[in-house]
C-alpha cells in the first residue's frame, strides 16, 4: 500500500546565517557610535517638541527673550535675522517641523539600536547615512573654516570609517568561516 503525499505545511530546513562574532573592542565601539547616534536623536526629537511649544505663540518674543538670556547681540545680523523670521513662522511650518523630527529622530533611535545590538543593516545605515553628510560639511568648510566644522568633519570622518571597518572586519569573518 503506497502512502499518500502530505500537503500539509512542513517546517523546511532554512539555515540562517549566523553572524561572525566581533572581538569586544570592535563591539564597544560599536556602542559608543549607538549612543552619539541615540543622543543625535534625543536633541532632535527635543527640537521637535519645541517646535511644537511655540504652537499659537508670539515666537520672536521668546526669540528676543532666549538672545537676552544667551547674552547675544541683538544687533547682529544673523541674530537680527532668526528673530524676524521666527516672527513670521506659521503653525504649519512648526507642525512640519516636528513631523521631520521625528522622523528623523526615529532613524536615529532605530539605527542606535541596530548599532548596538550589531545588526549588518544599522551598520550600513551608518556608513551611507554619515558619508550623506561630507559634501554638505565640506562645503561649508570651504565657504567659511571653523573649529566646530572642522571637529564635525572629523567626528563624522571618524564615526563612518570605524563602523566601515566592522563591516570589512564581518566580512573578511565570513569569509574565513567558509573556507
Amino acid at each position: 500500500m503506497q502512502s499518500e503525499p502530505s500537503f500539509a505545511p512542513q517546517a523546511a530546513a532554512v539555515s540562517t546565517p549566523k553572524q561572525p562574532v566581533l572581538p569586544a573592542r570592535l563591539t564597544r565601539g560599536l556602542h559608543v557610535v549607538a549612543l552619539l547616534e541615540a543622543t543625535k536623536g534625543l536633541l532632535v526629537f527635543a527640537a521637535g517638541i519645541g517646535a511644537l511649544s511655540l504652537l499659537n505663540r508670539d515666537a520672536s518674543l521668546i526669540a528676543e527673550k532666549l538672545v537676552r538670556y544667551l547674552l547675544l547681540n541683538p544687533d547682529g545680523h544673523l541674530v537680527h535675522y532668526l528673530v524676524e523670521r521666527a516672527g513670521r513662522i506659521t503653525n504649519r511650518e512648526l507642525v512640519i517641523t516636528a513631523i521631520i523630527s521625528v522622523l528623523y529622530s526615529g532613524t536615529r533611535f532605530a539605527e542606535a539600536y541596530g548599532l548596538w545590538r550589531n545588526r549588518a543593516w544599522a551598520e550600513w545605515l551608518a556608513v551611507l547615512g554619515g558619508m550623506v553628510y561630507l559634501p554638505f560639511e565640506i562645503s561649508a568648510i570651504l565657504h567659511h573654516a571653523t573649529v566646530l566644522r572642522f571637529s564635525l568633519l572629523g567626528l563624522n570622518l571618524l564615526v563612518v570609517g570605524y563602523v566601515a571597518r566592522v563591516l570589512w572586519s564581518k566580512r573578511r569573518a565570513r569569509k574565513a568561516a567558509a573556507v
